[in-house]
């Protein structure tokens, strides 16, 4: 399982996986999609990550909401290769607005945990309008198919999003509707992502609610001791793939540097 819990400072390595079948830019099988993501995940697991999260990212430009059957099967396929090739915890995120498709992998994966963009409150993303606060009907999926062990990670604010719906929301309130809500741990951003993450913001969530709390984008070594500041745990997609773009497959040295960097602040 993993350690979602205060004062941990866990290091969870993003891996965004070859865009499946069914979305525009694929041009592979998944087989070879999986192999990839097990090669990456083996990287991130030498470099010393606590944890590791698969995410659909490639598979731009997102639809949002229910996901074929074919996007659930593939990321339960590269997921369950991802879990034979090392033992560190595992979460998921199907983008766009994939929440419930996310929490039946996990469960299929023997996952840890899942990221949700829009546990609560409206968004205005890139993708369109997310109208629906998803509290309420995922919590309810998650008791109905038994999978109340794998925690639920919600973004505040989501990146690549306006937020003039809730420009009179701060934050910090946003924090504190995801705890009564039911979150297991919130998620603070930048604005898009390899964006930096704002410490006032982190600051704000942490005193704000009881939850651990996430940053989930922009983290590098140079900043990695004031994201610790008033973080749990941080999310590495960027920073830590070759010439530091999410696009590019891991970098070795990089995501080995990054573990160090975090490790002198524990």
């Amino acid at each position: 399982m993993i350690k979602l819990a205060r004062e941990t400072r866990t290091l969870i390595g993003m891996i965004h996986v070859g865009a499946l079948p069914g979305s525009p830019r694929n041009d592979t099988t998944v087989e070879l999609l999986a192999a990839q993501a097990a090669r990456e995940a083996r990287i991130l697991a030498t470099a010393g990550f606590d944890a590791i999260m698969i995410e659909n990212m490639h598979d731009a430009p997102y639809i949002h909401g229910t996901h074929g059957p074919e996007t659930t099967a593939a990321m339960t396929r590269i997921g369950l290769e991802v879990a034979h090739v090392t033992n560190l915890p595992l979460g998921v995120q199907v983008l766009s607005g994939g929440n419930r498709e996310a929490l039946a992998v996990a469960q299929s994966i023997g996952g840890s945990f899942i990221r949700c963009e829009n546990f609560v409150f409206s968004h205005v993303a890139d993708e369109g309008l997310l109208s629906r606060a998803e509290a309420g009907p995922l919590l309810r999926y998650r008791k109905q198919i038994g999978a109340e062990h794998i925690k639920v990670c919600c973004d505040l604010k989501k990146k690549h999003a306006s937020h003039a719906i809730t420009a009179d929301v701060s934050i910090a309130e946003c924090a504190e509707a995801a705890e009564f809500f039911g979150a297991d741990a919130v998620v603070v951003t930048g604005s898009a992502t390899g964006k930096p993450t704002d410490p006032a913001d982190i600051a704000a969530v942490r005193k704000a609610c009881s939850l651990p709390v996430l940053v989930g984008s922009g983290v590098t070594p140079q900043n990695i001791g004031r994201m610790f500041e008033h973080a749990d745990a941080l999310v590495v997609g960027s920073w830590m793939k070759k010439d530091g773009r999410w696009q590019n497959p891991p970098d070795g040295a990089r995501a080995a540097q990054i573990v160090a960097a975090a490790r002198r602040e524990q």
